[in-house]
């Protein structure tokens, strides 16, 4: 019998396949000593996908101890939430809390446009094991900017609604975009921060972690690490790779050596296959987006106002920025981070599944269904 989220699977998949058959005719559209000894071993991987050796038994932290390690990155959960969020992500931070971070105290940083009231501070105190802060967003990083032609993104806005694009309508969602985009890293509570752990309200982690990713970040000189890949819809970034093109054949000398255009495109960047890595859950490096060639690159991008005119999402914007200026060993998938943002779920398998007293169903998978780009991503190595 089909399980529901199979069933969810097929018919997402034919939708998608449709988009897809669409668009092909207007591409132009579109603790121990051998910690110091990781680096090393990981730089020019040239066998299987590196996240299939696992991670080494050094990191794990067993102990039920409420003390954390005594090795520990420089690193926070950032979090972009509203008051009306509160119950959504109460639930995602207590999964954390439970699954992972009892055992290693890293600090919160909530963002919002507005403040924070008094209630949502209390309950997310009452929750969290570690250091919490609450910001306001600056309004010049968060607001549609004034040299947006508002005639013009009111008529793309109208044309989605009518193509019944998802968020095509919602000037807060580009917003929101643009935001995760190219500014949450410049807030003044995440500056002090190298790496941070994206959290969503209403996600799920269904297996306990017993290793810190932010060391294996750290030590293994990592930038980008995702749990879950897939494609983008073509109407909502019909310029974007043009507009990617146009600044690669600008700025050639910023990108990564032995880095994961193939990730991207199947024909070395002249079209776009819409693979991203879905940004609701990221764990990575703030200085890659920190760095020139991310800094150029946004503000490239944002200069031609496709956050507003289209609807730029993040999750392809980081995708491409993390394909282009790392190396393609330096982007990680964290096999055994169970995790689920509605409606797609990574259930690890086998050992991982055991290891990590993982709740979800295992064949309820989103691993390797066909319009997964976690294959894409495999073929890397």
């Amino acid at each position: 019998m089909m399980t529901p989220m199979r069933y969810l699977v097929l018919v997402l998949g034919i939708i998608i396949s449709l988009h897809f058959i669409l668009s092909f005719s207007h591409e132009d559209y579109g603790r121990a000593t051998s910690f110091s000894n990781i680096a090393s071993q990981i730089k020019g991987y040239t066998g299987g996908p590196p996240y299939k050796d696992g991670v080494p038994a050094e990191y794990y932290h067993h102990e039920e101890a409420v003390a954390a390690p005594d090795r520990k990155a420089n690193a926070a959960f950032v979090i972009l939430a509203r008051n009306g969020d509160l119950n959504g992500i109460s639930s995602s931070v207590k999964q954390m809390e439970d699954r992972f971070n009892r055992k290693f105290h890293y600090p919160y940083v909530f963002l919002n446009e507005e403040p924070f009231t008094d209630d949502f501070k209390k309950q997310i105190q009452n929750i969290v094991s570690s250091k919490v802060e609450f910001g306001l967003i600056p309004h010049d990083h968060w607001f549609q900017p004034d040299t947006i032609d508002e005639k013009k993104a009111t008529e793309a806005r109208e044309r989605m609604v009518k193509a019944n694009v998802i968020y095509g309508g919602s000037v807060p969602y580009r917003n929101m975009c643009r935001y995760n985009s190219g500014f949450f890293y410049r807030h003044e509570l995440v500056q002090k921060y190298r790496y941070y752990w994206r959290i969503e309200p209403d996600v799920s982690f269904f297996c306990d972690l017993d290793y810190d990713p932010f060391l294996v970040m750290q030590d293994q000189n990592k930038t980008y690490g995702f749990t879950v890949s897939l494609y983008e819809y073509p109407e909502t970034i019909p310029t974007l790779w043009n507009t990617v093109k146009e600044f690669i054949q600008e700025n050639q000398e910023l990108l990564a050596p032995d880095n994961a255009m193939a990730f991207l495109s199947d024909d070395h960047g002249d079209t776009y296959n819409r693979c991203h890595f879905w940004s609701n859950f990221e764990i990575g490096d703030l200085d890659l987006w920190r760095g020139e060639a991310y800094s150029k690159f946004f503000d490239y991008l944002d200069a031609k106002g496709g956050f507003y005119y289209e609807r730029w999402g993040d999750a392809p914007v980081h995708s491409i920025g993390a394909a282009l200026f790392s190396r393609k060993d330096q982007i990680h998938f964290f096999n055994d981070i169970g995790y689920k943002h509605n409606p797609f779920q990574h259930c690890p398998q086998g050992d991982a599944h055991s290891k990590g007293k993982c709740w979800c169903n295992p064949a309820e998978n989103f691993d390797y269904e066909w319009y997964s780009c976690l294959k894409r991503y495999d073929q890397l190595f």
